[in-house]
């Protein structure tokens, strides 16, 4: 009876978090088919998509959606290379050493964002003069990013059989074939997991992003901010929509995947 009244109360608390995470993202969908100003206004409310024409006559909007993407694409996939490469070193470190580097990978993880973001930007008044725009956004970004990458792969590694590298090695691989031949193929889902989250991350950094940037570039983060002064456009929801359902799209297609391998490694062994 104890059992069954805990699993209920278990269940009721899982999809009361589960609404209130979502009715926000539910709503912001609902009103992007909306022509309505303000959300809320149900009386008003009249279905019509002119929010996503509007989105895409918009050049303000654009131009900071494909700065958005540009530098997550690009420190993403730097992020990748550097973390999955840093994770594999990680791994085979002394067991001394190891949970000392492991510790100071996850400073950025643990530390406040505006602690970063100030920190950065004065790295690159100090080392280079001054810095902002893209060069200083793309650093930035990979840097906080490639903890998480580590973070993704790491657990993999962990699930390998550990002196599979130097197998490898004494079956004549040179270390970078066997790090590309073998650990690679094995490590191929923590990466593109570490991806996905470099990704996101990116995509969604706004503290970082502000303090970096500086005057000539806007992202879809700090164009949202800068319009609060004067009324936020009614085309962010529409925009909001876009890319929830893209990410949404993304992380779906990846669980497929992984557990498509998954089935496949089973039946193989």
């Amino acid at each position: 009876m104890k059992k069954g009244f805990g699993t209920i109360l278990a269940r009721i608390f899982i999809y009361v978090m589960l609404a209130v995470m979502y009715a926000p993202i539910a709503i912001l969908i609902i009103f992007s088919f909306s022509g309505s100003s303000g959300i809320g206004a149900w009386s008003n409310f009249d279905f019509t998509g002119d929010l996503y024409l509007d989105l895409f006559q918009d050049a303000s909007i654009l131009g900071a959606v494909g700065n958005t993407f540009l530098i997550a694409i690009i420190s993403s996939i730097i992020a990748t290379i550097i973390g999955s490469v840093s994770a594999v070193g990680i791994y085979y470190l002394p067991k001394r050493i190891k949970p000392i580097v492991s510790g100071m990978n996850q400073i950025t993880v643990v530390n406040a964002e505006i602690v970063t973001a100030v920190a950065f930007m004065l790295f690159f008044i100090v080392c280079f003069g001054y810095m902002d725009g893209y060069p200083a956004l793309i650093i930035s970004h990979t840097m906080i990013t490639i903890p998480y990458v580590i973070l993704s792969v790491m657990p993999r590694l962990a699930q390998l059989n550990p002196n599979l590298y130097e197998a490898a090695r004494d079956l004549g691989s040179g270390p970078f074939k066997a790090l590309t031949s073998v650990l690679l193929p094995q490590m191929l889902p923590g990466i593109i997991s570490g991806f996905v989250m470099a990704f996101t991350l990116s995509l969604d950094d706004f503290v970082i992003t502000l303090f970096n940037k500086g005057s000539g570039i806007e992202t879809i983060s700090t164009l949202i901010y800068s319009s609060t002064k004067h009324g936020i456009a009614p085309a962010f929801r529409a925009l909001s929509t876009i890319i929830f359902v893209g990410v949404l799209a993304v992380l779906i297609g990846i669980n497929i995947f992984q557990a498509r391998a998954r089935r496949k490694a089973i039946k193989g062994a």
